[in-house]
């Protein structure tokens, strides 16, 4: 027969072990124990006479003396579920209390109801998300996302796919990978999707900086929400990753099938699977898209008046000085003086920045002419990054580090490699001399 010992009865059976073993005495047990002697010897004879299952509480298994009447917890089940089924425990107790003259606990109460499946524990409930409708219209709303995986499975750096799909087809619209998830990478690909497919209704996308601003204290709008508001494409932010259920559906079907034939076509880099996304574009959608609700497309043209060059750049406005200078990243730059723009001391002008850096400086529709001064002190000020850009920052920040230091024995033995090389000149042009000189003698 098996008998269950708790922690606290097999530390006294070891005790107990050391004392029959002469190793203790029996007030250093008791010591040890925190009982009195008198205790011990009890111990000790009943764990001679029937061994460690007579260490045992006797109480294990058995009911308690302090049970609520069976009726009592009958009672209060069925006026919960007569009266009171939607009730949590703590609110049902209170009820069962003021109303009824049952008092019992609320833990009581609330093991009673699990018991009897009147109570899910918080733990065990499953948040159910119910399937949204798809929408009408081809074109109407764009699920954007950006999944970050080992593309090239060990072949290639980290990076991030970005992922368009059409809310009312589940069609692929545009497939780019980039080093991370940035605004860059973003304005990108919303140009390829829009000079190829036109304007969509809106852009269905998560909380990510990219997107929206987070801080609270903060308000306004990011570069990318301006740049689509720019282009009248609105933007509606999900409060949770099943609410833009499609494209996430689709980013797990893409890091298995797109991952593979990446491997069998050998693609280890950006580069290459860019070049190879339009192929399997087509076909992922010639296998998986459906046909929408609407025949309509939902897409409008890109209009003559949207200057894409300025909408996909950073936008940002600065006031000149009185000496038509102004300061962007911590650079100062100078207006190049001209009778047309000493009136513009102390106006607003707008600076966009495109993708490689360069800048175009505008006050109104107005182009001005700038020059960088020559001498200007180098800056290095601390850059917020998000998780998502950490891998490509840190590839960046490696590759402009300085070459390491040799370390002293090293530079000894360069040295020394120097010495060398020096006297074996030396001593090669000495018997080249001489040599010389034995021609000349004979």
């Amino acid at each position: 027969m098996q008998v269950l010992l708790s922690a606290r009865e097999i530390d006294k059976l070891t005790v107990l072990k050391r004392v029959e073993a002469r190793r203790l005495t029996q007030r250093e047990a008791a010591g040890i124990l925190g009982m009195s002697e008198r205790h011990v010897r009890r111990l000790l004879r009943t764990f001679r006479a029937t061994g460690a299952a007579g260490l045992a509480s006797k109480r294990r298994g058995r009911p308690s003396n302090r049970r609520i009447n069976e009726y009592t917890q009958e009672d209060a089940l069925d006026l919960i579920r007569e009266r009171y089924a939607d009730y949590g425990p703590t609110l049902a107790q209170e009820k069962l209390s003021e109303h009824h003259a049952i008092t019992v606990s609320r833990d009581t109460l609330r093991r009673w109801m699990i018991a009897d499946g009147l109570w899910v524990p918080r733990a065990r409930r499953q948040r159910l998300h119910q399937p949204r409708a798809r929408r009408a219209c081809f074109g109407e709303l764009v699920q954007a996302d950006g999944s970050l995986h080992d593309w090239f499975e060990g072949r290639g750096p980290k990076c991030t796919l970005l992922v368009f799909v059409d809310d009312a087809t589940g069609a692929l619209m545009e497939l780019r990978f980039a080093p991370a998830e940035t605004t860059w990478s973003y304005f990108e690909a919303t140009r390829n999707y829009v000079e190829r497919w036109g304007r969509p209704v809106a852009f269905y996308t998560d909380k990510h900086s990219v997107f929206r601003i987070n801080a609270p204290e903060q308000d306004g709008h990011t570069q990318f929400a301006r740049a689509l508001s720019e282009l009248h494409i609105d933007l509606i932010c999900a409060n949770s990753p099943q609410a833009k259920g499609r494209v996430e559906r689709a980013n797990r079907t893409l890091q298995d099938r797109l991952v593979k034939e990446m491997r069998d076509l050998g693609i280890s880099d950006i580069d290459s699977g860019n070049e190879m996304l339009e192929e399997f574009r087509v076909a992922y959608n010639k296998r998986f898209a459906c046909d929408p609700q609407s025949a309509h497309d939902a897409h409008r043209r890109l209009r003559y008046a949207d200057k894409l060059d300025e909408i996909f750049s950073i936008q940002s406005e600065r006031k000149l000085s009185k000496e038509l200078t102004f300061q962007y990243k911590n650079q100062l730059y100078v207006l190049i003086q001209k009778k047309s723009v000493m009136g513009l001391r102390g106006q607003r002008i707008d600076i966009f920045e495109a993708a490689d850096g360069t800048l175009t400086v505008k006050h109104g529709r107005r182009t001005l002419a700038y020059r960088e001064p020559s001498q200007q002190p180098e800056r290095r000020p601390g850059r917020v990054v998000s998780s998502k850009e950490l891998d490509s920052e840190m590839a960046v920040m490696k590759a402009k580090q300085p070459p390491v230091a040799p370390k002293r024995y090293d530079r000894l033995a360069h040295l020394i490699d120097a010495s060398l090389s020096r006297d074996a000149t030396r001593n090669a042009e000495t018997r080249t001399s001489l040599l010389r000189g034995e021609s000349g003698h004979l």
